[in-house]
């Protein structure tokens, strides 16, 4: 009985042929698993068959796969991108060698500081109306009244004299706020050769006429052939001067000009896309301030995020309604100098006109709120013009008018808002077939009809 317990002899186990060695190495190719029965005893008991394993299947990892087509869709993408940049380099900036900046105010301030970092033998010209700006920036780099703590390039130079500032100018950076802007160039029309290509980063409409900005500069300086390029974009002034990354875009009709303006202002930080709808890049740019007005009323409420995120999704669909009506195309709307920059205006503390909104809606009264301001906060004064560019294309909008209202103090805040939760259920934000009337105006042709009817 003894006998029967003990292992087999080696010839006789039938994983390994006769050998000294039962353990010793099988050939490479032999692709099942091999089990010795002297150094596994737990296998003793179990009855040994006359065949080898079956080869195990090898299966796919996922992840790595997954991860090797991350990997070369990005260097695809990097080999692309270098591609093309070396197609459209351009001699722009080695042949462009001054730039002038009309104004003095945070984002001329932040916009010249950029284009002199981009060339060290460029000279940028800042004209400014404060004398105390001018010196400050000329004796010590800074912009005490912006930017007391960024030095300046030190090819920033300020001066308030036009004719000095616009001599042999490459570039106009054109930051004036729109309000202003008619009266400040027909008093510098003189100096401006028609050739000199302005590039606008003021944002609104201006109020009587309901101009925008690539109306105003060719009227005002008398020329309606002087290049334009409109530059918009989610971007605040300050995350510029710290040279955080940002994307803006140039639009023009010129195809060639927009390109020229990309190259010259495009950096490591700073993304510039072309496009050649002006008014859609104008006219969100000038629309998105009143709903940043909307969206800081709700927050200084304490309305919640439902709240604020139904009003904003409402204002973006009247801001396509009349945008798309006066031209624009739907693809700038949802693209950078649209829906780019509403969310940066109407979400962010840093929004000049989203802080009007939020200290109406905490109960400040609006000349204070202004009066105590340091900079403009063009959604104020486009509010109006909104309304009357919805009335002369036939789009009502309840947001934006809600807040022409309330700046107009012929409704407060909180009866805005119960007006606003009032208006009847309709199929949706798309339905552009209810309309509604709020002016006195209106509601007078109305009964007058009635009466007569």
């Amino acid at each position: 009985m003894a006998a029967l317990l003990e292992p087999p002899p080696p010839f006789l186990n039938p994983l390994f042929p006769p050998s000294s060695n039962p353990t010793r190495p099988l050939p490479h190719n032999l692709k099942f698993k091999r089990f010795n029965l002297y150094t596994n005893p737990t296998l003793h008991s179990q009855p040994t068959t006359c065949c080898a394993a079956a080869p195990q299947p090898e299966f796919p990892d996922p992840t790595r796969d997954r991860r090797r087509a991350v990997r070369l869709a990005w260097e695809k993408l990097v080999r692309w991108s270098r591609s093309l940049r070396s197609k459209n380099k351009t001699d722009v900036l080695e042949r462009t060698n001054k730039v002038v900046v009309l104004g003095g105010g945070s984002f001329a301030t932040a916009m010249a500081a950029h284009v002199a970092d981009r060339k060290d033998q460029m000279e940028v010209n800042m004209l400014v109306r404060d004398a105390q700006v001018c010196q400050s920036i000329n004796e010590n780099h800074y912009n005490g009244k912006y930017f007391p703590e960024h030095k300046l390039p030190e090819n920033v130079i300020a001066t308030t004299d036009a004719k000095a500032a616009l001599l042999n100018a490459d570039y106009c950076l054109h930051a004036v706020p729109v309000q202003f802007s008619a009266s400040f160039l027909e008093g510098i029309a003189e100096y401006v050769y028609p050739e000199l290509p302005f590039i606008s980063v003021s944002k609104g409409l201006e109020l009587n006429t309901l101009r925008t900005m690539s109306q105003i500069i060719p009227q005002a300086l008398k020329n309606p052939r002087q290049p334009f390029i409109a530059l918009s974009g989610p971007s605040f002034a300050l995350e510029l001067m710290n040279k955080l990354p940002t994307a803006m875009v140039v639009a023009s009709k010129d195809k060639k000009l927009a390109n020229a303006v990309q190259q010259l202002l495009a950096s490591s930080y700073l993304r510039i896309s072309t496009s050649s709808d002006v008014t859609g890049v104008e006219v969100t740019g000038a629309l998105k301030n009143v709903l940043a007005i909307a969206a800081g009323i709700v927050d200084g409420m304490n309305l919640g995020n439902n709240s604020k995120a139904a009003l904003v999704s409402q204002g973006c669909s009247e801001i396509r309604w009349l945008a798309t009506k006066m031209g624009a195309k739907p693809t700038t709307i949802t693209g950078l100098s649209g829906i780019g920059d509403i969310m940066l205006t109407c979400f962010v503390n840093l929004s000049r006109n989203r802080t009007v909104g939020v200290r109406l809606g905490s109960g400040e009264k609006l000349d204070d709120i202004l009066g105590s301001m340091n900079q403009v906060a063009e959604g104020v004064s486009t509010a109006g013009a909104v309304i009357a560019l919805a009335q002369k294309y036939n789009v009502k909008m309840p947001v934006l008018t809600a807040v022409a209202r309330i700046i107009d103090n012929e409704l407060t805040p909180k009866k805005a808002v119960f007006e606003l939760m009032s208006l009847p259920q309709i199929g949706g934000m798309e339905v552009k077939i209810y309309q509604f009337n709020h002016t006195k105006m209106q509601a007078t042709k109305h009964l007058i009809a009635y009466m007569k009817s």
